[in-house]
């Protein structure tokens, strides 16, 4: 007879890679975890929960309510963050620069991001930045 806990160390064993493998799968959490529609609905950044996220464009969303994420899935190319979320004025100047959430500005009704207060500012200033973003995105 095997005795219990050994069952349970092999079923254990088993299970783990799976979890790991699945683990593996899900796609990277998008503009760290916030809200993309709330920049849009509440003017902010709002932290998204992990119960309330739709996976779009290899990207995992996270929502601050199941309504911001209905809206979300009906339009994602409303509501997703320019450039995958990287820092817009980063983009324009040709560096691929990891954002900061809470810079963020909404323009034309599309989403930027940006590493700093100061890249902000930039774009806000000089709006041909933005535009060169989207040239320097397309090549």
């Amino acid at each position: 007879m095997i005795p219990r806990r050994t069952i349970l160390l092999a079923a254990l064993a088993a299970a783990l890679p799976a979890a790991a493998q699945d683990k593996a799968r899900s796609p990277q959490v998008g503009i760290k975890g916030y809200d993309p529609v709330a920049y849009f609905t509440e003017k902010k950044p709002v932290q998204g929960a992990p119960a309330n996220h739709y996976d779009f464009d290899e990207t995992r969303y996270l929502f601050s309510s199941a309504r911001n994420r209905a809206a979300f899935a009906s339009e994602p190319a409303r509501y997703e963050p320019q450039f995958g979320g990287l820092c817009a004025t980063g983009i324009a100047l040709g560096k691929t620069v990891e954002s900061d959430p809470t810079q963020w500005a909404v323009v034309d009704g599309k989403l930027y991001v940006f590493s700093s207060s100061e890249a902000r500012q930039m774009a806000v200033k000089d709006p041909a930045l933005l535009r060169r973003a989207h040239g320097s995105a397309k090549r």
